[in-house]
């Protein structure tokens, strides 16, 4: 870990289908060795001005290609994760030590043909499939696992089928 490198704002999207089911990515082939093909939730910077809230819709809209959700709850405070040793310096721009998170839980409003993972270019993800929710702390890069841990177990209750 570098202590000197800050750590980068971000917020992240807990996706939930009518079916209590979550929305996950496949990284694509080339975002790094240790991230290529590893499964994940949609996330993203916080761009200056921009508060989380915003930042997590837009990211949606950028990586998935929707904008058919309507956010339903927050984790209420700010997750971190440092990258390991061999990713500093390079994953993040180099700039960063890892990130400081703001999570939600979103509900889906649209079809699965609303979602477009090459609506931006170029794509984030190659994949996508709607998981259970206590999947996903497996399914994460090790680095990643505790944050999604902990979000499985607070965003529990959302996971109910809506029908």
């Amino acid at each position: 870990m570098n202590a000197a490198l800050p750590y980068r704002p971000n917020a992240g999207a807990v996706l939930f289908s009518r079916r209590g089911e979550v929305f996950i990515g496949r990284r694509r082939a080339g975002a790094g060795v240790h991230l290529a093909r590893a499964w994940q939730m949609p996330q993203g910077g916080i761009d200056a001005g921009e508060t989380p809230q915003q930042a997590v819709l837009r990211e949606l809209a950028e990586e998935i290609g929707t904008a058919r959700a309507e956010i339903i709850d927050e984790y209420p405070e700010w997750l971190t994760y440092d990258l390991p040793p061999e990713l500093i310096g390079q994953a993040l721009g180099g700039r960063y030590r890892g990130q400081k998170q703001r999570w939600f839980a979103l509900r889906f409003l649209g079809e699965d043909h609303d979602i477009r993972l090459d609506a931006h270019p170029p794509p984030e993800f190659d994949a996508w499939r709607w998981a259970a929710l206590a999947e996903l702390p497996a399914l994460a890069v090790p680095f990643k696992r505790a944050i999604y841990s902990r979000l499985a177990t607070a965003f529990a209750r959302h996971a109910q089928p809506l029908d």
